[in-house]
């Protein structure tokens, strides 16, 4: 028989959020006390306080999944700054089109339709 987590599960069921960051001794991912959540890193993220986003891992351990969020992570701050029209580093916006694989702002050409 297993013995019961010391850890209330009820704090594990989220999806939580690490970001890797490229310090000058190497890349490593920033300590957090809890996790964050989504919204919260999007916020972070917005505000400065990662320098050099590398990737966005997230995971949800009561569910038993994690995936590489990098991309959908980029496309939230693209449509924020648009939206918002925001001032974004450097380091941000080459986060942001190293994610979706083009410029900000720059939309993708539809194919025509002729009738």
């Amino acid at each position: 028989m297993a013995s019961p987590s010391i850890v209330p599960n009820d704090r594990l069921d989220k999806d939580f959020y690490l970001v890797l960051e490229d310090f000058p001794s190497g890349a490593a991912f920033r300590e957090t006390d809890e996790g964050v959540d989504y919204s919260t890193l999007i916020n972070n993220l917005l505000s400065g306080q990662y320098d050099q986003a590398l990737r966005v891992v997230g995971f949800n351990p009561a569910e038993g999944w994690s995936r590489d969020a990098s991309e959908d992570v980029a496309r939230e701050l693209e449509r924020r700054v648009g939206a918002e029209g925001r001032e974004i580093s450097d380091a941000l916006k080459d986060f942001i089109e190293s994610h979706i694989g083009r410029k900000i702002g720059v939309q993708l050409a539809l194919p025509l339709c002729v009738s």
